[in-house]
Parts: structure tokens; C-alpha cells; sequence
């Protein structure tokens, strides 16, 4: 039996647009002094560093009112080749979402983070929580970092899950955040050089009726220009696009969830006002940190409790280089 008072199902799926704008204005909290708020919606790994449990915290300590909602709750991340664990209902993700809406609560989200996808269904529910999110903040963004797997590091997603992105993540986003990997299903190239990455992403501002405002390729790997020493990314815009490396390190085993994390930094720097070329420049600085304080203890996982110091104010800094003039076979200014 029902406890009195609550509505039921049915009641409240009849509920008037007027009576969840009456709740809004019954429950909204001022705004003034209030941290900016994200949605990330990602796998949660309850053993390690990946998806919303490598992005989450450090969004925190950067001062980002983080609300996470789970795609998976696995053991562990997938490149150990075993875990326990399942996806979480398709419709929980946008049920959530309205339970926020009917308190009030969704103006305050100034963005929303997609990642790991358990199924191709739970890609049409992050756009459902999109359009909720941004009906009642037009200013929200949608940030999605395309996770499509890497299956010959263990790491799988679903089928159907590729197609979703470059289908329709890629023109509803306003920010995408692939890697190399990702940026070459998405535009079907092969970029090889930080040139042949440029003209990629720019293809993608190009999707949609409005376009990406910006894509951030997360990891250059081989089409980056030093890419046995540097960990490189790029950014670019319909306008301009800037260029970072910092060095590698040494590990057994590199760590996983490093493309979770510095998705992570760079929207928190956004939300928190720094302009794109410096939200890039604090996001390599930061996972530069981040990435020594694990290679000291040459540990798989990603040490962020031991680096959360340094994810806000980093001990060693990198600065972006400009870019946008870039043609294939030429070189990024200051480099040799």
C-alpha cells in the first residue's frame, strides 16, 4: 500500500507543465554564491579510476558541483580483462533527470558530460537529458567525450554505440572531446599528423544546425609531433586551435580513465571562466600532475586523492601554442 499523502505514478506522470514550474519556484534555491553544476553521465568503477570515478572528484576540487548519474557500476574498468557488474536501466537515466526538473533543480546546471555508453539506448537518453537540462538553462552545454573502446587495450563497448556518436552526438554536442581513435571513426579519416587532426575536428564543427563550438582531441597519440615523448592534445575552434604536450612518463602499465580525466578538468575550467586556451593549458598542467605523482608509486590506478593538490593549483605548468594557421607537413610554432 501506497503511504498516504504520496502521489501515485500515474498522478504524478499527469502533472501539469504549470505545476512543476509552481514546484520550481517552490524549490529553487538561491542562486547567488551557488558553485556552476554539471550532469556527468559515465560508467562508475567501484575498485579504481575510470568514467565518473576519475572525472568526478577532481571536477570537485576545482570547485564544480558535480551530479553524477552512472551508465554501468562495473567491479573495475574492462582492461582488466574481467569485472563484475551490470548497466543501468536505460530509463533510470532520464527518470532521474525529471525527479531534478520536478524540484527545481535543473536551472542550476550550467552543463552536461556524457561518456561511457552501457547500450546504444542510453545515448538517446543523454539527448533527453539534454533537452531537459538546457529547456530550463538555454546557456547549459552538452559536453560528450565519444567513448568508442580500444579493444586491443580490453577496453569494449556496446554495438551500436559508434554509430550513435557520429551520428548524433557529434551534431548535438556544443563540445566533443574525442581521441585520435574517436576523431577518425567520427569523420572516417585516418588523421597522422597535428595538421591532418585539425582538418578532422574542424569537420566536425561543421555537423549539426549549429556545429561543435569546440573540439578538444584528448590524445594525438601517433599523429601527434613528438608522440614518443609527449602526451599532445589540440583544440580548436571554427576560428583558432592551439597545441600542448607534456612529457610521458614511465609505468609498468600505464593507467587507465586518463581520457575521463582530462574531459573532467577542461569543462570544469570552462565552468569555472577560463578561457579555452587556458582551461587547455590548466587541464595538461593538472594531468601532468595527476600522471607523476602515479608514476612515482608506479601504480595502474590513477592516484588522485595523493595528487588532488595539484589538480588545482599544479607545480609545473605548460603553455598551448597557437596553431590555427597549421597546413599538412608543417610544424607547430616553437617546435623543431
Amino acid at each position: 500500500m501506497r503511504p498516504a499523502g504520496l502521489p501515485s505514478a500515474f498522478a504524478r506522470r499527469r502533472c501539469s507543465e504549470a505545476a512543476v514550474l509552481r514546484q520550481q519556484q517552490q524549490y529553487m534555491p538561491p542562486r547567488s554564491g551557488l558553485p556552476k553544476a554539471v550532469i556527468s553521465i559515465q560508467s562508475h568503477v567501484v575498485y579504481g579510476a575510470a568514467g565518473n570515478s576519475a572525472a568526478v572528484f577532481p571536477m570537485r576540487r576545482m570547485g564544480v558541483d558535480v551530479w553524477p548519474i552512472n551508465t554501468v557500476q562495473f567491479s573495475n574498468h574492462t582492461q582488466y580483462g574481467k569485472w563484475e557488474g551490470l548497466p543501468t536501466p536505460t530509463e533510470q537515466i532520464s527518470a532521474l533527470v525529471r525527479g531534478m526538473r520536478d524540484v527545481g533543480a535543473l536551472s542550476r546546471c550550467s552543463a552536461v558530460l556524457s561518456g561511457y555508453l552501457g547500450t546504444e539506448e542510453q545515448g538517446a537518453e543523454v539527448l533527453e537529458v539534454v533537452r531537459m537540462v538546457q529547456a530550463a538553462n538555454p546557456a547549459a552545454l552538452y559536453v560528450c567525450d565519444p567513448v568508442m573502446g580500444h579493444p586491443a587495450k580490453g577496453c569494449v563497448v556496446p554495438e551500436g554505440v559508434q554509430s550513435h556518436h557520429t551520428r548524433r552526438s557529434a551534431a548535438a554536442a556544443d563540445l566533443l572531446c574525442p581521441n585520435v581513435l574517436e576523431l577518425g571513426i567520427m569523420t572516417s579519416t585516418e588523421p597522422r599528423s597535428p595538421a591532418e587532426v585539425l582538418d578532422a575536428a574542424r569537420s566536425l564543427l561543421l555537423r549539426g544546425a549549429g556545429g561543435a563550438r569546440l573540439v578538444l582531441v584528448k590524445h594525438l597519440a601517433h599523429a601527434g609531433l613528438n608522440p614518443q615523448e609527449e602526451f599532445e592534445m589540440l583544440l580548436c575552434s571554427r576560428e583558432e586551435a592551439w597545441h600542448i604536450g607534456t612529457p610521458l612518463l614511465p609505468f609498468t602499465r600505464p593507467p587507465v580513465g586518463v581520457g575521463d580525466l582530462t574531459t573532467g578538468l577542461f569543462v570544469a575550467g570552462l565552468l569555472q571562466g577560463l578561457s579555452p586556451r587556458r582551461a587547455l593549458e590548466h587541464t595538461a598542467s593538472a594531468y601532468y600532475h595527476v600522471m607523476k605523482v602515479t608514476s612515482e608509486v608506479d601504480e595502474y590506478e590513477l592516484q588522485l586523492v595523493a595528487a588532488q593538490d595539484g589538480v588545482v593549483e599544479p607545480r609545473r605548468r605548460f603553455e598551448a601554442r597557437h596553431m590555427s594557421h597549421l597546413h599538412p607537413g608543417e610544424k607547430v610554432a616553437g617546435h623543431t
